[in-house]
């Protein structure tokens, strides 16, 4: 398993994601907006997904951030949010692999920084997919490289 975490079924622009953040409470609904179309901006290839009840933003397939709304504030996650540089410090949890940062209305939030984070990630999700892809071009290549298996000649 090479761990990226992936949507074959991931789109352009899912009508569902929209439906979500209109159908939010104003105030938390326009955080997630602002954020969900950052991710959305970051290149050509970016589809989306709704995921686990939450709006998901995949560079091709390759799932790499996420925004969720709960009753006081909105998070702006990110799937390997736990290798990406935070000089700020805005980052928050402890798992192995996921981070997110909280983003609670009417509270000041280093802007340019959850904008550098989401670049960030988008960043660090296509160089994982160029990996995976290499990857996949060796292990073909080896596979054919092999020695050839001969059946035994029938006498």
């Amino acid at each position: 398993m090479n761990g990226l975490f992936r949507f074959p079924v991931a789109v352009t622009q899912d009508p569902a994601v929209d439906a979500w953040l209109a159908k939010q409470v104003p105030e938390l609904g326009a955080i997630a907006r602002t954020w969900f179309l950052r991710m959305r901006g970051c290149g050509s290839d970016v589809r989306e997904i709704m995921h686990d009840g939450c709006p998901t933003a995949c560079a091709q397939d390759a799932a790499f951030g996420y925004v969720a709304v709960f009753t006081a504030h909105a998070n702006v996650g990110f799937f390997y949010g736990a290798e990406l540089e935070d000089p700020t410090g805005l980052l928050r949890g402890s798992g192995k692999r996921m981070r997110h940062v909280k983003v609670k209305p009417g509270v000041d939030l280093d802007d340019g920084s959850l904008d550098a984070l989401i670049r960030a990630a988008y960043a660090d999700i296509k160089r994982r997919l160029a990996m995976d892809q290499s990857v996949g071009k060796t292990a073909s290549v080896r596979k054919r490289e092999g020695p050839a298996t001969r059946r035994p000649t029938r006498s």
